[in-house]
């Protein structure tokens, strides 16, 4: 399990869980209306069974109770209460098919909440970039500062990002909700059971076409598909953390947190504020995606059906630990502030804006793109060999460098620039909003990106919602059924 130094643990789900114990009352219930319907169960007997049912799960709701995690844990005490003849509700299932059909359901659960957590952390980030909307920073590729960008702009990128991991947490989940009651041990059952009637009372949409797959195959394959796109968000956290330490680490940082239990003072120097919170949740990111590789070494040589790497706990515990870290993250983010007149500082004390000076000698001048930029190349090596920057470099430096450049390249020796034309270039913010493209970083464009990213969300929101709607409907109906026998 994690352990966070800084603050305190966010609650991993925000919905209640339903265990083994849970499960196993449903599909007995389940079984218990879907052979009585068939004729195969006598009214009577089923009634008995139900009471019994009643009895088992007032009992294992009191404080301190033992709640089974295996079915062979569970029948001895239905039929202490209602005698072996009850026995004959077994028929046609095994404990392999039942504790799939348990573990299937947990999993489809904690995919969905892990969802939920994830698209909390999209809302985050999607108010963050409403707050620094007006934000201009520096973007940095191969670990360099390359050019301006809003941090909106970012942010919204990263909302993408973990955006499409909810889309795979959703698709996960419909590619498993397959009800595996009937396939029995692997290869069906004589005991003519109305596995789709099955499926509907538990909440799947559909029986298995496939016996030896619902129990021995998918299993396996349910646990590896979760975990690998459990890695995905822990790797997503994690460069974005990267991305925040690369310039934490500077003396003047041009974003900070400003949670208040997320950053701690050295013991020994003074002057230090460490990011404690930040490093804890990169750790525990880390020691998730170990987990994660635990799961696919447990899997590795093993024989088909075994339990090894779909053991409950296991994946409750994986999943519990990678949404505390979403939901911490979730808060790192949304105590981000940026520094905008440091980060304009930043963005003036290098030559960020080379590639807007060669764009704009092509667009408004007619210079072919490939004599742009190699003059503007040209001319930061001489910038940086001099120690200039954008900001105090005039207008007369740009005019005699591209004379000697001009002369070595048979040019027009007259600088193609205006004064006014090289101001905008070298502007962040004029440079951003001289951008057209579709999805650039224009501040114009903005709004418009915002209201596709919570659009997206929304859509994404309303199948996590559906799917728990969905859930509860099936359970309710289970009752109802239940309670007309």
């Amino acid at each position: 399990m994690l352990g966070f130094h800084m603050g305190s643990v966010p609650a991993p789900f925000k919905r209640a869980e339903h265990d083994t114990e849970y499960w196993l009352q449903q599909i007995n219930r389940a079984s218990v209306v879907a052979n009585t319907e068939s004729g195969l169960l006598d009214a009577g007997l089923a009634r008995q069974i139900r009471c019994a049912l009643d009895a088992l799960l007032e009992e294992a709701g009191k404080p301190g109770a033992d709640r089974c995690d295996l079915y062979i844990q569970f029948e001895p005490k239905l039929l202490k209460r209602c005698g072996v003849g009850a026995s004959v509700l077994h028929a046609g299932r095994s404990s392999q098919d039942i504790l799939a059909t348990a573990n299937a359901a947990m999993n489809r659960e904690h995919l969905m909440m892990l969802a939920e957590a994830v698209a909390d952390l999209c809302a985050a980030l999607i108010e963050a970039a409403r707050r620094e909307s007006d934000a201009v920073v520096p973007a940095y590729t191969n670990g360099v500062q390359a050019q301006p960008t809003l941090y909106s702009h970012y942010l919204l990128a990263q909302c993408r990002v973990f955006c499409r991991d909810i889309t795979r947490l959703m698709e996960c989940c419909r590619r498993y909700d397959v009800c595996p009651m009937g396939s029995c041990v692997c290869n069906g059952t004589g005991w003519p059971l109305n596995s789709s009637r099955m499926a509907e009372l538990l909440g799947f949409s559909r029986a298995a076409d496939n016996a030896f797959d619902a129990g021995q195959c998918q299993g396996n394959d349910l646990p590896l598909e979760s975990s690998q796109i459990i890695a995905s968000v822990m790797i997503h956290i994690n460069a974005f953390l990267a991305d925040f330490m690369q310039q934490y680490s500077q003396a003047r940082p041009w974003i900070h947190s400003v949670s208040q239990n997320g950053v701690y003072r050295s013991s020994a120097m003074p002057q230090k504020r460490n990011p404690g919170l930040i490093n804890d949740c990169r750790r525990d990111a880390g020691l998730v995606l170990g987990e994660t590789d635990g799961i696919r070494l447990r899997l590795q040589n093993l024989t088909l059906g075994m339990a090894d790497a779909r053991d409950a706990w296991i994946m409750r515990d994986l999943f519990a630990d990678a949404c505390t870290v979403v939901r911490t993250f979730t808060g790192i983010v949304s105590s981000l502030r940026v520094d905008r007149e440091r980060a304009l500082a930043e963005l003036n004390a290098d030559w960020t804006c080379t590639q807007e000076i060669a764009d704009t000698l092509m667009r408004e001048e007619g210079v072919d793109f490939r004599t742009g930029h190699r003059f503007a190349s040209h001319f930061v090596t001489w910038a940086r060999e001099n120690g200039r920057t954008p900001a105090d470099t005039p207008f007369s430096a740009y005019c005699s460098i591209w004379e000697k450049f001009a002369s070595e390249n048979g040019l027009t020796a007259e600088f193609p620039l205006s004064e006014d034309h090289l101001k905008k270039a070298t502007e962040p913010l004029a440079i951003l909003q001289n951008r057209k493209t579709a999805g650039s970083a224009s501040p114009l464009m903005l709004d418009q990106q915002i209201r596709s990213a919570e659009d997206l969300l929304s859509r994404e929101r309303d199948w996590i919602e559906i799917y728990f709607a969905d859930q509860e409907a099936a359970s309710q109906a289970l009752s109802q059924a239940i309670d007309a026998i």
